[in-house]
């Protein structure tokens, strides 16, 4: 009986349910099948029940049977190390309310999905690879030993159902039961399992599931009796597929298929790394014969700069091979992910749930979070949604297991519980006289989960969709793409497609709106099935921890910055990751009534203005890929940080922020500047103008002048790499200004003073650099901080008051008493000796910044 209750725990049900619905079914299979009808729901938990509460797979299940088998006697053992497993809030009571009245609230999983604040220590032997023979294959294949098939799990409680289901299916090797199946009439007759019955690694699943089928049915030599080789139960006459008869032999397939998936994606992913490793070695050979036949550089001109040497390309060759073998990899383990889905538990599966849907194993939630995670973790840490467009299939593919997984009550708990990654092993071999045994130490720490990892890409296809229908024509009322594209597409509203792919014939435009609408279904199909299975409270809780898209519609939240230094920084980290992309408002009133065209406080406004009427599908495209980069993957870190506002109507029109590098005469300025992405984006490279120059004053290093042209290859304003249509992107550009152009020595950024390094004239240069610093891009951005910018200036000051007053404390140390000029290259000219020294107002500089930040 207690083995019975606790396959119906696993389901879900309390220990009291449990006992309920097997008081009244015998039949563990119709006890499962009353209750996901709702037969028992209104079973009130007593005392006793709700110690045995079953927390989705969360708790450590040998404890969950230790509790069961001492609750006459009161006492609960306690497993250990379940504590640092089950986290509960202190002011949730493990979920249950108190006082009179009190009743179950819906969110039992408090705090023990969320945290990503887990280690957990694992010791894993190393066993010599086994090969045998099977007749459906020529040649030997490699048997799925025991440590391959515990590998990668993380908790105690799992090991435990692992290594049981595992003993079951194995010949014994103890002289134990294990490994025996007894004739289920009692006739006395037995039948051996070999390991080679469940866990031979087939070359292909469908070899493997052809080799159960032949098997899983055996008849009693003694009594005939027709019973199922996994289980040991007697098989019904009718059973069309054997293979569905029990939750044993669903767990051992779902085990070894994964294993096949995890061990086919790393294979593609160490011949993926091993092309990228030789085509780079290939790359530096080209570059240093180039080199050698070219000391002076291209063109005879003296290299220098920042990497910039004359007309270089691109070098794009072998890309569209490269494309080639992964689309081709993309079909293999498509094909593959597809076979093995099939043995997914699923009670909503074409033809009817069959038996061991409803009673899955416990351990196919641990072969899910070990294996299947690993995967889910690789493909959604992908930061291109175009790429994931273009790998459509794979990524459906991936869509439909995770839409699977969440509409089961016994797996869908995995989607918010943080992912165990493997951070550090160390192999320990112990020798004794018989005997050397490797030994693994593996730490697995927490990561993002499922949920989380699919959050951040539909932030990035949220974002895709209005640059799709923001750039359309405003006479056009009809979102981007057209009606008879969508019609054309596989778009989801509401549902799912049943297609896996998209057609070849569709345009780039519909398969990128169709992809985003798909992901973006899935997303909400998950949450909708798991407000059903788990309750709101757990869906609420789960949403808290997921990462948001704020915007300027947002409440303004007040960041404190602690005590310390370290509290500061995560709170700077943690601010400036909710803050580095936002959408607003930033057109201006028009002074004439009559001019119906919006007006921007842009320095592009008037290209601005001549494409407010535009609808040009490519650029549409270009631009939403670009959002959908930009909103998640903008680079922001206590040392330096990059801030971007998008207008909510255009978003080809875009203001940007960059805070200057720690060890740089830049350091925690702000820098602005105004971005447009014009008529001919992506095919040409946007425009870009340098704005904090005090009205065109001041030239802050050798590529931002004092008119606002910023000279960076990729704009085309200098030689070098440039601007490749349909692969750069404006992310590369403001990370090449923010590393390349705002850097640690500017005076050899100027290829004439390029082998100037730490020349009198350098030094010079940066200090003036410093000065200018912090007057305009510091003292005046509090003073007068630019649109839209206000909040982001004060919250970057406020939080980083004190680092900065330290910091003004070195320059002040190191400045050379020189005045401050408007262009730091006067240092360097033949009247350089002439520029006076004494008060330069650097001090009174400072001492009035040192003002505004105690304001702060």
């Amino acid at each position: 009986m207690d083995r019975e209750i606790q396959q119906l725990v696993e389901m879900g049900a309390t220990a009291t349910q449990a006992r309920a619905a097997l008081k009244k079914y015998k039949d563990v299979m119709q006890a499962a099948e009353k209750f996901f009808e709702g037969e028992f729901e209104h079973v009130v938990e007593d005392d006793i029940g709700r110690a045995h509460q079953y927390q989705s797979s969360t708790t450590n299940h040998v404890q969950d049977v230790e509790m069961e088998n001492e609750d006459e006697d009161g006492e609960l053992e306690e497993d250990e190390g379940s504590d640092a497993y089950i986290d509960y809030d202190s002011d949730d009571d493990d979920g249950m309310s108190k006082g009179p009245g009190a009743h179950k609230v819906n969110d039992p999983y408090a705090g023990i999905f969320f945290s990503k604040d887990r280690r957990e220590e694992v010791i894993e032997v190393e066993e010599e690879p086994i090969f045998v023979s099977v007749p459906e294959v020529d040649q030997k294949v490699q048997l799925m030993t025991q440590g391959k098939w515990m590998a990668g799990c993380a908790e105690g409680g799992e090991q435990s159902f692992l290594f049981s289901l595992y003993s079951q299916l194995s010949e014994s090797q103890l002289g134990d039961v294990d490994g025996i199946c007894p004739c289920p009439s009692g006739c006395g007759q037995t039948v051996t399992r070999k390991q080679s019955d469940f866990f031979a690694v087939y070359p292909d699943f469908a070899t493997y599931i052809k080799h159960l089928q032949s098997i899983v049915l055996q008849k009693c030599i003694k009594c005939q009796t027709e019973f199922c080789f996994a289980c040991g139960e007697k098989c019904s006459q009718q059973a069309s597929d054997p293979l569905w008869h029990c939750s044993n032999l669903q767990s051992v397939i779902l085990g070894v298929g994964l294993f096949m998936i995890q061990k086919l994606f790393e294979q593609q992913k160490e011949e993926s790394e091993s092309r990228d490793t030789t085509e780079r070695e290939a790359k530096r050979r080209k570059t240093r014969d180039i080199d050698d036949d070219d000391p002076i550089g291209v063109l005879g001109q003296k290299k220098g700069g920042i990497g910039y040497a004359g007309e270089v390309k691109e070098d794009s060759s072998g890309q569209a091979e490269a494309q080639a073998i992964q689309f081709a990899k993309d079909s293999t383990i498509r094909a593959l992910l597809a076979e093995v889905r099939a043995y997914l538990p699923s009670l909503q599966r074409p033809g009817g749930a069959r038996p061991s849907d409803y009673l899955p194993h416990p351990s196919s939630l641990t072969h899910l979070r070990r294996r299947f995670n690993l995967i889910v973790s690789e493909l959604l840490r992908n930061d291109s949604l175009a790429d994931m467009s273009d790998r459509h299939g794979l990524y459906f593919e991936l869509l439909e297991w995770l839409e699977t997984i969440s509409s089961h009550e016994s797996l869908c708990s995995m989607m918010p519980m943080p992912i165990m990654k493997n951070i550090s092993q160390q192999t320990v071999v112990k020798k004794s006289s018989n005997s050397t045994i490797r030994e693994r130490k593996i730490i697995y720490e927490g990561s993002a989960s499922p949920r989380e990892l699919l959050e951040a890409i539909a932030l990035q296809a949220q974002a895709a969709l209005k640059g799709l229908e923001s750039s359309k024509a405003p006479d056009d009322p009809s979102p981007e793409p057209s009606e008879e594209q969508k019609r054309k597409a596989v778009v989801v509203i509401k549902g799912r497609p049943k297609e896996d792919t998209l057609p070849d014939s569709l345009d780039e435009t519909t398969k990128l709106y169709s992809f985003c609408n798909r992901l973006l279904a899935t997303t909400a199909q998950i949450d909708r099935s798991l407000r059903e299975l788990k309750g709101d409270d757990f869906v609420n809780r789960m949403h808290k921890s997921l990462p948001k898209a704020f915007t300027s519609a947002s409440d303004t939240i007040y960041v404190d910055v602690g005590d310390t230094e370290e509290d500061a920084k995560e709170a700077y980290v943690k601010w400036a990751t909710s803050s580095r992309f936002e959408y607003c408002d930033l057109t201006i009133s028009a002074t004439d009534d009559s001019d119906e065209t919006l007006n921007y406080k842009h320095y592009f406004n008037n290209e601005i203005r001549m494409l407010a009427n535009a609808n040009i599908p490519k650029r549409s495209v270009a631009i939403a890929k670009e959002l959908a980069i930009l909103t998640t993957n903008l680079p922001v870190a206590w040392d330096s940080s990059i801030f971007l506002r998008v207008d909510d109507t255009r978003v080809d029109v875009i203001k940007c922020l960059i805070t200057g590098p720690e060890g740089t005469p830049y350091h925690n300025g702000c820098y602005l500047f105004d971005v447009f992405l014009g008529a001919n984006y992506n095919q040409s490279s946007p425009s870009v103008k340098y704005m904090t120059t005090s009205g065109g004053k001041y030239r802050f290093n050798p590529n931002l002048y004092a008119d606002g042209k910023v000279c960076l290859s990729l704009l085309g304003t200098w030689s070098g790499p440039g601007w490749v249509p349909f692969k750069s992107t404006l992310l590369q550009v403001l990370i090449s200004i923010q590393s390349m152009i705002l850097c640690e020595e500017p005076y050899l950024n100027e290829p004439g003073w390029a082998s100037s390094a730490g020349t009198p004239q350098s030094k010079a240069y940066s200090a003036n650099c410093r000065r200018m610093v912090v007057r305009i891009a510091m003292l005046d951005a509090l003073q007068n901080p630019p649109e839209p910018f206000e909040e982001v200036i004060r919250t970057h000051f406020r939080l980083k008051a004190h680092s900065i007053q330290e910091q003004m404390d070195d320059w002040l140390n190191e400045d050379d008493g020189r005045a401050l000029v408007p262009d730091g290259a006067e240092y360097s000219g033949p009247g350089r000796d002439s520029i006076p020294s004494g008060p330069n107002g650097f001090k009174d500089d400072i001492d009035a910044l040192a003002d505004l930040l105690k304001d702060l």
